[in-house]
């Protein structure tokens, strides 16, 4: 997921009139082709605006069948240790997690490519190596599997590997289309806010797969100081106001609490 994208400087007033067309036009031409091809032209302008544009992270989601949790485990942590120990695909793995709270007997890995280039060179060794073994060797423990590509915000680089501990917890939401731009300059302003109280671990937007979709992961020690942390950003002056503006932007909002595998670089 390498490859340095040039980033133009746009004023507030031009990024909210752009959102603002945006959405008069979603609003004139729902549901028709020519609303669509519009819909995608202007997700692809977004990311150059909103990205950071230097990797690519792949998410894989794999929904494990109950009774082969354990065999999976294990191959899974040989399918990935041996794509991190294989020098030619340059790739790096920023986590791997069960969920814990949300859709159980699921898993979560994220992949870190140097950009669609180095995506595109990953998974051609992948798909004439080894490396296909071990991946075959997890589908006989799946219900179903499904890989999205992200970039991340630019404001919100990845997390490198720590070993922290406590839980990990993902919020994902499903915006309108056309809306990214305008729910990244409200929440982008908002977050700063939070980062007194919690470090974040990553953010990122969809590019491939379901599309119009944020995702932003965050750690604490455990429940409780998850609880006071939240408790205490309601305090902070502005933030009921970025939850509130950036909600309607949205169809629906999930969260997951997910724990670390053991070979997780993130835990």
């Amino acid at each position: 997921m390498l490859n340095t994208v040039t980033r133009r400087t746009f004023s507030s007033t031009s990024a909210t009139s752009i959102a603002k067309r945006s959405i008069s036009v979603q609003s004139l031409l729902h549901g028709s082709p020519e609303a669509r091809r519009v819909g995608e032209i202007e997700t692809q302008q977004h990311s150059k605006l909103v990205g950071r544009g230097k990797y690519i992270h792949a998410f894989e989601t794999h929904r494990v069948k109950p009774d082969r949790i354990g065999e999976y485990k294990k191959a899974a942590e040989t399918y990935y240790k041996g794509l991190l120990a294989d020098s030619r695909l340059q790739v790096k793995l920023s986590g791997s997690w069960e969920t814990a709270i949300g859709e159980l007997d699921t898993f979560l890995h994220i992949l870190e490519y140097e950009n669609y280039a180095g995506y595109d060179k990953a998974t051609q060794i992948i798909r004439t190596s080894e490396h296909l073994d071990g991946y075959r060797a997890m589908l006989p423990y799946l219900n179903s599997r499904v890989t999205q590509l992200n970039q991340e915000f630019a404001f919100f680089p990845t997390a490198p590997p720590h070993a922290q501990g406590g839980l990990f917890e993902m919020r994902t939401y499903q915006l309108l289309p056309g809306a990214l731009l305008e729910w990244e300059n409200i929440w982008r302003r908002g977050i700063e806010a939070r980062r007194k109280f919690i470090v974040p671990v990553g953010a990122w937007f969809s590019q491939v797969g379901r599309l119009h979709e944020v995702h932003h992961m965050w750690q604490y020690p455990s429940f409780q100081e998850r609880r006071e942390k939240r408790e205490q950003l309601w305090q902070i002056d502005g933030w009921a106001e970025t939850v509130s503006k950036t909600a309607k932007l949205a169809k629906y909002m999930d969260s997951h609490v997910l724990t670390p595998l053991p070979f997780s670089p993130l835990k």
